[in-house]
């Protein structure tokens, strides 16, 4: 988790441990305006398959190597636990339909994939980093320096391009974060994940500025109606050739 303001100034960061340490931890956060952007499913309406907005992020960002699991019903998500707890508690989902908002405090789905790749700033013109999903054909002793050595040159690039972009991410800001400019990534699995779900947990929280700075001139809305209460969507970050082609009048 990563709580980040406008100046890009890290106020806390660190890991929660299942649903209930992550509503305490987004319940101590001192504001009542807060959008906390979930590395997670928050609905879940279909049976099977894979719901609309999971479907476009492979039509919208395919072509960098960035596409989503199948999550339906009979897949429980844990984000949808912890979009249920923080609204008993006064939280509200925002599918981005309306674009920003300035109050409240809410709560949108978002995939640091999208964000690595949908932003000029970070030049992964290409292909996504390879910091994690393995390869089927390579060997996890293979992988795990190439990971690292992907991961590392990330971490350079939040430095590097990100300290001075609007709005900013300031990683060195906080002890926590500023461990990843100051060591190199592990090699050992749990050591990588807790170093990779800090990452994304930063990704996370500057999309949210972004979103909240920009809107819709950055980022777009992916998902659809879906004929209930509460649509999934993801607010990710689109370059121009990554949105969905206007059809012509």
């Amino acid at each position: 988790m990563s709580f980040l303001d406008l100046n890009g100034q890290i106020l806390d960061a660190g890991w929660t441990t299942g649903v209930e340490e992550t509503v305490e931890w987004a319940q101590s956060v001192p504001s009542d305006d807060i959008a906390l952007f979930v590395d997670a499913a928050l609905v879940v309406n279909n049976d099977t398959g894979q719901r609309p907005c999971d479907k476009q992020v492979g039509q919208r960002y395919g072509r960098w190597g960035v596409s989503c699991n199948s999550i339906n019903r009979r897949s429980p998500s844990a984000g949808v636990v912890l979009r249920e707890r923080l609204e008993t508690l006064g939280w509200h989902y925002d599918d981005g339909s309306l674009g920003p908002s300035g109050s409240g405090r809410r709560l949108s789905e978002c995939y640091p994939y999208t964000t690595l790749v949908g932003v000029g700033e970070l030049g992964y013109d290409i292909e996504r980093p390879r910091y994690k999903r393995k390869p089927k054909s390579m060997r996890i002793g293979e992988f795990r320096p190439l990971r690292a050595a992907a991961c590392d040159d990330l971490v350079g690039r939040l430095l590097r391009r990100l300290t001075t972009a609007n709005p900013p991410l300031d990683l060195p800001s906080h002890p926590v974060t500023a461990r990843l400019a100051d060591e190199p990534s592990p090699l050992a699995d749990s050591d990588y994940k807790r170093r990779e779900d800090l990452i994304d947990a930063a990704l996370s929280a500057w999309t949210a500025a972004l979103w909240h700075t920009h809107g819709t001139d950055r980022c777009q809305v992916l998902g659809e109606a879906e004929g209930a209460a509460q649509v999934a969507t993801i607010i990710a970050p689109a370059r121009p050739e990554q949105r969905r082609a206007r059809r012509a009048i």
